[in-house]
């Protein structure tokens, strides 16, 4: 089983500890656990958790990052980004590709739904 740690969110948009507190970014790891275990139906522990479960939670823990130092927002899958001409985030991969990354590890994380002929 994995584990998400803080390191795993920063290296995923090249951030450090000065760009996003621990505190902060715990709470968006916490935040990102509960979205996915909504998503799915099924409880998701970001301590113990699927390899699979863990780049869920590690993409949109790093969405919410992206939206927090651009001054957007964030509420579950939905995500408003302002600005991002802003110097730390130089090095962070564009919000689409983690957006669209997290779409398709959910997707085939979702199990099938069986609809009536």
């Amino acid at each position: 089983m994995a584990n998400v740690s803080l390191s795993d969110v920063r290296d995923a948009i090249n951030v450090s500890v000065a760009d996003v507190p621990d505190v902060k970014l715990q709470k968006m790891v916490k935040r990102a656990a509960v979205t996915l275990e909504l998503e799915l139906g099924k409880p998701v522990d970001s301590a113990d958790c699927t390899d699979a479960e863990k780049e869920c939670i590690v993409l949109l823990a790093a969405v919410y990052v992206v939206c927090y130092l651009t001054g957007g927002s964030a509420v579950g899958l939905s995500f408003s980004v302002g600005d991002q001409n802003v110097s730390v985030l130089d090095k962070a991969p564009p919000l689409c590709v983690l957006q669209q990354e997290l779409e398709r590890l959910l997707n085939a994380l979702k199990p099938p739904v069986v609809g009536s002929a």
